[in-house]
């Protein structure tokens, strides 16, 4: 049955046209003119022969001859019997036949396949890389083509050679959007690398559109050309503090500084007593005008896309007091001493009122003795005269 349907469409054609025509391609860029000829049409009217069209302007055959008016601004027949689109657009894109009569009665069919392009402007690289990191995946940037029809392809190039994607060292992630008005195309690819450890300091990376159409060209971006860091191990993250040992008198300025080799330069997260510091990234930390608040454990912690947090050695920031001078050997130091000094002033004030007790005490008491005696020598001395 199916055999027998197709058959009588082939029969259907061949009544229609007479014989099968070969289609001839036609390429025309957006927006300029396109010219179909009509194959054995007489040059000057009177003609007989008549255009159809099969594109998506139409959802059936759309049929022109020279008795008829034009298609609005579309299409119009020419007086030699070639068909004219003033600006052909995507909506053209379809198949278009004409039959014609000679004057003789020689029957000539034309049949043409119409496609359209439209040239993007030149690709570019956006937010590109200026540097990379051995042995991690890395973003170098993001390959843009815009207004270009059909949609093309976006590749991209390592050192002029065709960079595949791999999954694992090359990866690419692609975008395709048609404008709602247009029909043109903007394509988006962004590649994602992961340099080899001891490979070249210095790649280059490029993209290209190509056309879909054969027989035009590619349209190239200008290179990148980022740097590659081997990372350096993040063991040796140290903290400095200034003044030395962490010690300041109230009001004073603490300085902190974390140090670390690594290339390139890590982030440096603080934390104190063992919570996080909700403060910006920064190598250096600084206390002004130190305060009972700012006493604590401080370190810093160096983080880097390649290896794990690393953590300094722990400094304690304390507050000395004006006028107090720190513990030396063979003496009591700090409060211990305050204190003695203290318990000795007391102990001295009270024995010196119980040594004027005493005295005062012993005067009361002599007092007596003394008129006593004083009257006993009065009284031997009237005797005796």
């Amino acid at each position: 049955m199916a055999a027998g349907a197709a058959v009588g469409a082939w029969v259907l054609v061949l009544s229609l046209w007479g014989a099968v025509v070969s289609s001839q391609n036609i390429t025309a860029r957006i927006g300029e003119p396109l010219v179909l000829n009509c194959k054995g049409a007489p040059k000057k009217p009177p003609q007989q022969l008549e255009w159809k069209l099969n594109t998506g302007r139409t959802e059936a055959w759309k049929v022109l001859s020279p008795q008829g008016g034009p298609w609005d601004s579309v299409a119009r027949v020419l007086p030699n019997g070639s068909l004219l689109l003033p600006a052909v657009g995507i909506h053209d894109e379809g198949t278009f036949r004409c039959r014609a009569m000679s004057r003789n009665g020689k029957e000539a069919k034309s049949n043409y396949r119409v496609r359209v392009y439209q040239i993007p402007g030149k690709p570019e690289i956006i937010d590109p890389a200026f540097e990379l990191v051995a042995g991690v995946p890395n973003k170098v940037g993001t390959c843009v083509s815009e207004g270009g029809y059909p949609a093309g392809t976006l590749s991209w190039h390592l050192d002029g050679k065709p960079l595949v994607p791999d999954g694992k060292g090359v990866s690419v992630k692609e975008e395709t959007r048609r404008h709602p008005e247009t029909g043109l195309f903007t394509l988006q690819s962004e590649l994602m690398v992961t340099p080899a450890r001891g490979g070249a300091p210095h790649p280059t990376f490029s993209c290209s559109f190509s056309p879909s159409f054969p027989r035009r060209r590619a349209l190239h971006t200008a290179p990148v050309q980022p740097s590659v860091w081997e990372p350096v191990p993040l063991e040796d993250v140290r903290l400095v503090v200034e003044p030395e040992g962490g010690a300041v008198t109230p009001g004073g300025t603490v300085t902190m500084t974390c140090e670390s080799p690594a290339q390139p330069p890590p982030q440096i997260h603080w934390m104190k007593d063992g919570m996080p510091l909700p403060l910006p990234p920064s190598p250096v930390l600084i206390l002004p005008e130190v305060g009972p608040q700012d006493q604590g454990i401080y370190s810093c912690v160096a983080t880097h896309p390649s290896h794990r947090p690393q953590e300094s050695p722990a400094v304690s920031i304390s507050i000395i007091e004006t006028g107090e001078a720190g513990p030396t050997a063979g003496s009591v130091g700090g409060s211990g001493l305050g204190t003695l000094a203290l318990a000795l002033g007391i102990l001295g004030g009270l024995g010196t009122v119980a040594l004027i007790i005493g005295v005062i005490m012993w005067r009361k008491r002599r007092r007596p003795g003394e008129e006593r005696s004083q009257k006993i020598r009065r009284r031997r001395r009237s005797v005796q005269s």
